[in-house]
């Protein structure tokens, strides 16, 4: 299997990510993104893909068996306020109990799945030939990726803004996998930061200004990792 999986790693990163995106988009337009039923295929893709993994022996190689030190980066700061700029503008709670909790796991479920395909299995991929590459790669795929929002319903400047900033954090999640070879903090980072979006107050503030606040924090962190990180 292991053989089977290092000839065709490069079309199996490609056919995960259309996957993702392709039953991702199914789901949310059938049945929402606080539906039990979303939650479980979500559930059973991160199952098959961790099975899947660990059959390969691949669990350490794609940053799943460690996690760096929280004082050489900084205790990860930076991270938690990317996550909680969802709720500079305040809490917003319009939904009931059931359904932001199936809504925060969901996106855990996300976070994972979106940062094991396009910081594990392409980066990891393209790693091989060209790092600075897979690194370019790897943000700009996951930040054009979300153009698919459109389809579930998203307005189009919105959807572009995110694209924006969603390549600026890509960027910087490459990176902390690149130079701490654990993907955990980005896992962690990412489903935080689209669990927290249930609260989000939109307005003005939260559709333009955080954005750029995001895209500066992003950008200078991944500065100092790659400075003063061995």
């Amino acid at each position: 299997m292991n053989k089977f999986f290092e000839k065709y790693e490069t079309f199996i990163s490609i056919a995960l990510i259309i996957i993702y995106l392709l039953v991702n988009s199914f789901i949310i337009n059938t049945f929402g993104m606080m539906d039990y039923r979303s939650l479980l295929i979500n559930c059973f893709l991160v199952i098959i893909i961790i099975c899947f993994i660990k059959k390969l022996n691949l669990l350490k190689y794609y940053g799943l068996t460690s996690f760096p030190s929280f004082k050489e980066y900084l205790y990860f700061i930076p991270l938690l306020i990317i996550a909680f700029f969802n709720l500079s503008s305040g809490i917003n709670i319009n939904n009931s109990f059931k359904e932001i909790i199936i809504y925060i796991l969901f996106m855990f479920c996300v976070g994972f799945l979106e940062e094991i395909i396009f910081r594990g299995f392409l980066f990891k991929m393209m790693e091989k030939d060209n790092k600075k590459t897979a690194i370019i790669v790897s943000s700009l795929t996951f930040g054009i990726g979300h153009i698919i929002n459109l389809l579930n319903g998203a307005e189009l400047i919105p959807t572009l803004i995110q694209v924006c900033y969603a390549i600026s954090v890509g960027f910087l999640f490459v990176i902390i996998f690149y130079k701490s070879k654990s993907l955990w903090p980005c896992i962690i980072a990412h489903g935080l930061t689209n669990a927290l979006s249930i609260f989000n107050i939109d307005n003005t503030f939260t559709l333009y200004i955080v954005p750029i606040f995001i895209v500066a924090i992003s950008i200078s962190y991944s500065i100092y990792i790659i400075k003063n990180i061995k």
